[in-house]
């Protein structure tokens, strides 16, 4: 067991030299399981539930799967949300703007670890974030749970997060009435976690 860093410095560090490594030598601990919780452990990321990856600073831990050109084989999952309560939430309060106050993002290509990158949303990026949230969970919240599709929002996009559709949770449909649905979550979109990662000239 990897004690966790003591700070931001040490993580950095931590993240850097990773950089180039393979997982499937890096992996001295000989761990089992996704590459996500592999490098969780190689970093010393302890949060679990609904806590940030490294609760004492702050920090959430996303590892993304990429192409030669840096460029994500799918969406990044936030976290998930509660939908019955959709009609109350608040972006200044919210789960998912707290898990991207700080970002580590750690690309994967080929089971080869490439350049880690922290991120903290420019005001802009906020704004677009915050702008997101308020029309998904405006129309969770006004019962139109069905009518969201992955095609909403420009940075986060909302999709089914469960194993099956046999997991069920519930959701207010238009009448005010509870209605059995597929658990929701938050992902950000492919393109927009490409644009963090592509160093800038």
């Amino acid at each position: 067991m990897i004690e966790p860093p003591r700070d931001l410095d040490e993580l950095r560090r931590r993240a850097a030299a990773l950089t180039g490594r393979t997982l499937s030598t890096t992996a001295s601990l000989h761990t089992k399981g996704k590459t996500g919780t592999l490098v969780e452990e190689l970093l010393g990321a302890t949060g679990r539930g609904a806590v940030h990856d490294f609760p004492e600073l702050g920090v959430e831990l996303k590892t993304v799967p990429v192409d030669a050109q840096l460029r994500p084989r799918e969406s990044t999952y936030v976290c998930r949300i509660s939908l019955a309560e959709a009609e109350h939430a608040e972006w200044e309060t919210s789960w998912v703007r707290s898990k991207l106050s700080h970002v580590l993002f750690v690309p994967i290509h080929e089971r080869t670890v490439l350049a880690p990158v922290f991120w903290r949303p420019t005001a802009e990026q906020e704004r677009a974030l915050r702008a997101d949230f308020d029309e998904l969970m405006g129309l969770i919240g006004r019962g139109r749970i069905e009518d969201v599709t992955a095609h909403d929002g420009e940075l986060l996009q909302l999709r089914p997060k469960a194993r099956d559709g046999s997991v069920r949770t519930t959701a207010f449909d238009r009448d005010g009435e509870l209605v059995s649905t597929v658990p929701r979550g938050f992902y950000l979109r492919a393109r927009f976690v490409g644009s963090l990662l592509t160093p800038r000239p």
